[in-house]
């Protein structure tokens, strides 16, 4: 364990050294909030990448396959899609429309849109942002917390402490530029791991005659089959449960969205598709592998909890030396996505909230310092959370990616691609989404129909609705029409 020890701590300080390094670029609340434009595209790809596939990824998604069999696939077929549509037709879109409305955040982008409405849009879109994200940070946090514990027999809550002072220490002194540069080095440790451990575990497999086909017939009635042995409408619920995450990845996550907005030009977009594409690939190929070959390697019922399954196997089938650099990509993939997932919350309330919707007239120094001091806040409200929530990775994902994602997902989409969409439809739709989700997973509902699919259905629902019986007035409208 000693070896491990000491590679990590060695991580921690190049990622604490990058970041302090790159603080010195943040000057203006646009240097802090969105890089000022100024990053490449292959490294704005990666950090996307690394923000949206957090500890959710490497500990939830490979104990869902784990625990599901095969059809945990079209979970990975619903995201791969959504990320490759967003990389495809928003990214660039995204970018025009943030240098046309010189918007710093996408409730910023919003309010500027639909002026007509503009501080009742940046109130519910910064507070449905960071209500929900808050609960994100908190369960990238608690992941830290699994980790220290498989890997060092420390208590969770120690290893929360420490991803929290790493996290904020990033955050805090460079904002969004340092978040960058530090989240590229991690998407590729996380790639790493995940391409490398499914390798040695099909090589383990093999070397002990192990077979994963009567595995996965002995570990369940339901594992070998990949649409879960079910049929008709229970087989529909499934496909839209693990499909369902798609919807999330349309333009509405805002740590995500935030990379399209600072790309620089089309040829920055070209590049950063292709490595979005193929990180994806790699990835959640390999993730759902670890998956699957833990099924032979695991009995069902072996693991108190099967979101520790990753770290198990890296202990088990790496020395030290070799583990150390494996389980540092899951600290890559728990800090990355707090550290974007805070910046957003950090952005929607300095920003949206304090500077434009309440108006508080403050210096680009004095914004920085806001944004700065927001990042400890919430930093300490993520750590709050973690330390007294049991909820599983998987679950809380999931639900912050309805009450954000897939509210505002159809917002995005509508403000793209729709002329008719009016300022009265996006407050609908923001509504809507919030009102569905929070009902959806507190109510049976959730086990009958996902909330990832009926809120994206819901808000655009309303929406639409909204947008026909209340229409932007007759100038606004032009506006609309020539920005679509």
């Amino acid at each position: 364990m000693g070896i491990i020890l000491t590679e990590f701590i060695i991580y921690c300080l190049i990622i604490l050294g990058i970041g302090y390094i790159y603080s010195k670029q943040s000057k203006t609340q646009n240097d802090f909030l969105l890089g000022g434009k100024k990053l490449p595209g292959w490294a704005l790809a990666f950090s996307e990448r690394a923000t949206g596939e957090s500890a959710w990824l490497l500990l939830g998604f490979t104990g869902f396959v784990f625990a599901s069999g095969l059809s945990g696939i079209w979970v990975a077929v619903g995201i791969a899609l959504g990320i490759i549509f967003a990389w495809l037709f928003l990214a660039k879109k995204f970018m025009e429309e943030t240098d046309k409305y010189n918007a710093l955040t996408l409730p910023d982008y919003l309010a500027k849109r639909f002026g007509q409405k503009a501080k009742l849009i940046r109130w519910l879109a910064g507070t449905l942002i960071a209500g929900f994200l808050m609960f994100y940070v908190g369960a990238q946090m608690a992941g830290a917390g699994k980790m220290f514990l498989i890997t060092f027999d420390l208590p969770p809550t120690v290893g929360i402490i420490i991803a929290t002072v790493i996290i904020i220490l990033i955050a805090f002194g460079g904002g969004f530029i340092s978040v960058v540069w530090t989240d590229m080095i991690q998407s590729v440790m996380m790639v790493i791991t995940l391409v490398v451990l499914p390798i040695l575990a099909l090589f383990y497999i093999n070397a002990n005659d192990l077979s994963i086909s009567q595995s996965l017939t002995t570990a369940g009635s339901s594992f070998d089959s990949w649409f879960g042995g079910l049929t008709g409408f229970s087989l529909g619920v499934l496909f839209f449960s693990n499909f369902a995450w798609f919807f999330g990845f349309l333009g509405g996550q805002p740590q995500l969205s935030a990379r399209f907005m600072a790309l620089k030009n089309e040829k920055e977009v070209r590049q950063g598709t292709i490595v979005a594409i193929v990180w994806t690939i790699l990835a959640y190929g390999g993730a759902f592998m670890i998956g699957i070959t833990a099924i032979a390697m695991y009995q069902q019922g072996s693991f108190a909890d099967v979101e520790t399954i990753l770290p198990t196997m890296i202990l088990q089938l790496t020395p030290n030396w070799i583990a150390g650099i494996l389980l540092a990509g899951i600290l890559a993939a728990i800090i990355t996505t707090a550290n974007s997932q805070l910046l957003v919350v950090t952005g929607s309330v300095s920003e949206d909230i304090i500077h434009k919707a309440l108006g508080f007239q403050l210096t680009e120094k004095q914004l920085l310092w806001l944004s700065r001091f927001s990042v400890l806040v919430f930093g300490l409200i993520g750590m709050i959370i973690a330390l007294v929530s049991d909820s599983l990775l998987y679950l809380v994902v999931s639900w912050a990616w309805a009450g954000v994602g897939c509210t505002l997902s159809p917002a995005i989409l509508m403000t793209f691609f729709w002329k008719k969409y009016s300022s009265a439809g996006v407050i609908a739709t923001i509504l809507a989404g919030l009102i569905s989700t929070i009902v959806w997973i507190s109510t049976p509902l959730e086990e009958m129909m996902t909330s990832r699919f009926t809120t994206f259905f819901i808000a655009a629902a309303f929406g639409i609705l909204f947008s026909y019986l209340m229409p932007d007035e007759k100038e606004e409208t032009g506006a609309v029409e020539h920005v679509s």
